[in-house]
């Protein structure tokens, strides 16, 4: 009893922690999403009404969307790239380790430093990126004012900024793959192809799950580079869900309609998580021994 009671005592900043930070706001827009709240007078009750001007607004599944649309540019790039750096790196190369800080120091940057940094590098008229492709006679688009150009950018702004650290996960899944696996495989004939398909992906398949996790959550929550960079635009082609969120609540101070997108936001989160894990279930190894 004396040593439950000690456990309970010491879990207990923790357990602060998580209920007043992530418990507790959590119902508080669970609650308001049941009303009708310009965050400054009484809030009143409308019941399901939220949820019902929801589903039918095309803006909203317009950001919805778009958030895939983000989600499906960024997380194939910047896993394939990681996966491929963390292979260089785990050539043990000279300077790998310099190289290594190199390709972190983009993630430790701000994200609002950053697209203020990139929008003046894609800018149609001074930036650097259409200068570059003068040099090779090629006329530069208005990058971010295109409705073709403008959610690539942002992909490519968070992929050039994540893949470094997406890199070092990836590199710790392979190096504590043993080497023996590889000896025994040299001495079966097997090839760098057969190498790579049938021990370092399925062995790397934990690291994989959770990079994949992580960073498709992350991109769906995106949001401080839309804000920066396109406002949304344009013409609400980069109008993320977390954006049109952020709007409702901030902009149009109609908190209880945001508490509800913030909702459907979760759930379709939940939902893609469910289905990852779903995967990664069976098909991942742990055990080394």
């Amino acid at each position: 009893m004396r040593t439950t009671a000690e456990a309970y005592l010491l879990l207990a900043p923790s357990l602060a922690g998580l209920v007043f930070f992530l418990v507790a706001p959590i119902a508080g827009v669970v609650a308001i999403s049941f009303f009708d709240w310009n965050l400054m007078g009484a809030p009143r009750f409308v019941g399901l009404a939220n949820y019902r001007e929801m589903m039918g607004d095309s803006e909203v599944w317009r950001a919805m969307r778009n958030t895939v649309y983000y989600v499906l540019l960024n997380i194939p790039a910047q896993t394939g790239l990681a996966l491929l750096l963390a292979l260089a790196m785990n050539r043990k190369l000279r300077g790998g380790k310099v190289f290594r800080v190199l390709f972190v120091l983009p993630w430790m940057a701000m994200p609002v430093a950053l697209g203020i940094v990139w929008s003046w590098a894609f800018d149609p008229q001074h930036g650097v990126v259409n200068q570059f492709l003068a040099l090779f006679g090629v006329d530069g688009p208005a990058w971010l004012s295109s409705t073709g150009w403008a959610m690539p950018v942002l992909a490519s702004v968070n992929i050039w900024q994540y893949t470094g650290y997406t890199m070092l996960f990836l590199l710790a899944g392979l190096q504590s793959i043993p080497e023996s696996l590889y000896e025994a495989a040299d001495l079966d004939g097997a090839g760098s192809a057969q190498r790579f398909f049938r021990i370092t992906l399925p062995l790397l398949r934990p690291s994989m799950f959770f990079v994949l996790v992580t960073n498709t959550i992350g991109s769906f929550q995106m949001f401080d580079t839309v804000y920066v960079m396109t406002q949304g635009g344009p013409g609400g082609s980069t109008d993320t869900l977390n954006y049109h969120i952020y709007q409702q609540a901030f902009q149009l101070f109609r908190s209880g309609y945001a508490s509800a997108l913030a909702m459907l936001l979760f759930a379709v989160i939940l939902l893609v998580t469910a289905v990852q894990v779903l995967y990664f279930r069976k098909r991942t190894v742990y055990d080394f021994s």
